[in-house]
Order: structure tokens, then sequence, then C-alpha cells
């Protein structure tokens, strides 16, 4: 049985994915914020796995550095950083304030969505809760 402090983290974690969802929809989507909620699931989810293992979690949002000690547990996590979910680091940090801003395309926001996606299958199958990405339909 899966922890409830690990399903806590990916009740966050789908939440923004729902954000996520729910805005690249509208007309004129704010894409930055699309992008952001995308970074804060893929973030969480690395966490929640992490917390799964009972391991400490560092308390960074750069997921290059979440993802190696995802790595260092379980080698084929390696196959999240050669589809690049590290890229969407810089829109919890770099991108957040205005002195860097950015906005993002409609084709990042969608691909940001997707890296999201990707990312809530692959830890939820690692952690049994597989069943669960059906039923939450995210």
């Amino acid at each position: 049985m899966i922890d409830n402090t690990v399903l806590l983290w990916f009740a966050k974690a789908d939440n923004d994915l729902k954000t996520a969802k729910d805005e690249i929809v509208t007309d004129n989507p704010a894409t930055d914020t699309v992008c952001f909620h995308c970074q804060q699931c893929v973030e969480k989810y690395l966490k929640g796995f992490l917390v799964s293992k009972n391991e400490e979690i560092a308390k960074t949002h750069n997921l290059s550095v979440i993802l190696k000690s995802c790595i260092a547990i379980d080698i084929s996590f390696e196959g999240l950083r050669e589809k690049e979910i590290d890229a969407l680091t810089p829109y919890a940090t770099t991108y957040r304030y205005p002195d860097d801003f950015y906005t993002p395309t409609i084709d990042e926001a969608n691909d940001a969505i997707s890296k999201a996606i990707l990312v809530r299958i692959f830890v939820r199958d690692k952690t049994g809760e597989a069943h669960s990405a059906v039923k939450n339909n995210l």
C-alpha cells in the first residue's frame, strides 16, 4: 500500500496538471501559466516518487537535480532525462520573474502538458498507482 503522503504529492501534482489542461483550451491561454503548472506537476511527481522510497527530497525546483536522485534509485528514470523533462525547469524559476519574463508559444505549452502527462503515467506505474491514472481521467 502506498503511503498517504505520496498520494498527497500526487493529488497536488494532478491539480497542477488539471489547471494547465483547463487553461490551454481557453481563448488566448496564458501559456506561461500552463508551463509553470506543468513544471510543478513534474516536480511533485518526482518528489512523490522519492518520498515513496523514503528518500529525502531536496528543496529545489531544478528538475535535473530531482531527476538525478530518482535515477540513483531506479535507472529507468534515465528515460525521462532522454525525453528532456528537465527542460521545464525554467518555467518555475528563470521565466517567473519580470527580469527574464518569457511567453511560451502554444506549441511549447502543449509540449509541456505532454511531458507532464508522461511523467504522471511513468511515476504512477513505478509506485503501483497506475490504476489511478485511468480513474482520474487526466
